[in-house]
């Protein structure tokens, strides 16, 4: 049986950012906590003309373009989600239609008539759903070939404790039989619980919440007697979310090693999270470090170093494990590159955990590391809530696919907003864009009878 994984991988990012000193400034946060602490830079800010279906078709086109695809060749795109822009019309055909177009004149009208298109939701961990589900597919029907894109963004209330998380932007992954970057091991862990750590709602308006003389009736023109109103920012909990984080994914592990029985220590060359903010993997790997440690007979290493295990002051110890020069090579050489795009970028929902893979391989290339054969270790999450671990072993050929990249100079090559743009921004006050360059943008939000809410791009 052959073996699958990506072959070639894109992404998008928004051209303009607010810089996290800039938002500490304007809401009298400590820098240095978000910077050192949380290892947050810069936010993806999301120009007036550009949403998650517009960020989907720019990376979908980059993928294509510079990888040589032939749309025939293509059986499905699935696309993981959770900032889906119609309840019923998923947001991936928006992003094939602009890729239609603009391979119309190599391909002919509508080359992708007959590929398979779909949202995936499952908050964070969407992504990885459609990932494995393309993997599954592909394994059962020999030559196929499928693209999975990631796109999101994440947005929160003005003011509150998740705002300078925020991010946007897509990646996108063509999945095939002997690919050349990543090839991924069978074996998956899953952990699964509901929970309410994080969710965006529909919310009710009913007359007594309205002033004035403002209706249902009149706002909807309409006899309701409520309506369903949708927000982009979510209802959720952050310290209860990093819990559910942190549990889902010890859950998810332990359920690898149960099926595959291996020493993850040894054999988990890089790990790949899912990142809400860049430090999340280091913070919440550190106890599963020091059970791995155990494990491997090394837990006297860090007594060593910082003394017994402290019985009556277990959490104090174990900060100072946290802090040990043990942890931090362990971080080091395992985690810190793929927490460099995040820190850039952002919480990228779907798509945090595959610029987590790009931010590893682009500068591991830039530094000269050589990964082929090497072990990336998977670590999602997605609020609700469920996280799957997974591996994947890097091919021969992975260097010529990154190379061409550029995450570097297109996180460079972004331009700096003032805090008072990004707020007008957040609230939908700007009609003119910011940046005008020669992407996938929203052109327009349909008014017209039966065609109310109909989104057209140019």
């Amino acid at each position: 049986m052959s073996v699958i994984g990506i072959d070639a991988i894109s992404f998008y990012v928004p051209r303009i950012y607010l810089s996290i000193k800039e938002l500490s400034k304007n809401r009298d946060l400590e820098y240095e906590k978000l910077s050192k602490g949380l290892g947050l830079e810069k936010m993806s800010i999301p120009d007036a003309d550009e949403d998650p279906s517009s960020f989907a078709a720019n990376a979908l086109i980059d993928l294509f373009i510079k990888n040589k695809i032939n749309p025939s060749e293509i059986g499905r795109i699935y696309m993981g989600t959770e900032s889906a822009l119609d309840s019923s019309k998923p947001s991936a055909t928006y992003a094939t239609d602009l890729v239609e177009q603009y391979l119309e004149k190599d391909f002919g009208k509508r080359c992708l008539k007959n590929c398979d298109i779909t949202d995936m939701t499952f908050a964070c961990i969407g992504g990885v759903d459609a990932l494995q589900n393309s993997v599954d597919w592909i394994s059962s029907n020999t030559g196929k070939k499928a693209i999975v894109v990631c796109s999101d963004l994440s947005k929160y209330s003005l003011n509150s404790t998740g705002e300078y998380t925020q991010g946007a932007g897509a990646v996108a992954m063509y999945i095939t039989a002997n690919p050349s970057i990543i090839a991924f091991e069978e074996t998956i862990g899953i952990s699964m619980e509901h929970v309410g750590d994080f969710f965006k709602p529909r919310r009710i308006l009913k007359n007594d919440d309205l002033e004035g003389t403002n209706t249902v009736q009149k706002i909807t023109n309409s006899e309701k007697g409520m309506v369903e109103l949708f927000y982009e920012e979510p209802v959720f909990d952050g310290q209860y979310s990093n819990d559910c984080y942190s549990k889902r994914i010890k859950e998810s592990m332990a359920h690898f090693q149960l099926q595959k029985k291996t020493n993850l220590l040894e054999n988990w060359d890089k790990l790949v999270f899912h990142l809400p903010y860049a430090f999340q993997g280091r913070r919440m790997m550190s106890d599963i470090w020091l059970e791995w440690m155990k494990e491997n007979n090394q837990f006297k290493l860090v007594e060593e170093e910082i003394g017994p295990y402290n019985h009556e002051d277990v959490k104090s110890w174990k900060k100072a494990a946290s802090k040990s020069s043990l942890y931090k090579k362990f971080v080091t050489e395992k985690i810190a590159d793929g927490e460099v795009a995040s820190g850039e970028i952002g919480n990228m929902y779907t798509a945090s955990i595959f610029m987590s893979l790009i931010s590893h391989l682009f500068l591991c290339f830039q530094n000269q590391e050589e990964l082929i054969g090497k072990n990336f270790g998977f670590i999602s999450y997605g609020s609700g809530s469920k996280s799957k671990t997974f591996e994947g072993i890097i091919q021969s050929d992975w260097k010529n696919k990154i190379k061409d990249l550029d995450m570097i100079a297109a996180l460079e090559n972004r331009t700096f907003i003032d805090f008072e743009t990004y707020e007008k921004l957040h609230n939908s006050l700007l009609s003119s864009p910011i940046e005008n360059n020669n992407n996938f943008t929203l052109e327009s939000i349909s008014k017209e009878p039966n065609k109310e809410g109909f989104r057209y791009y140019s």
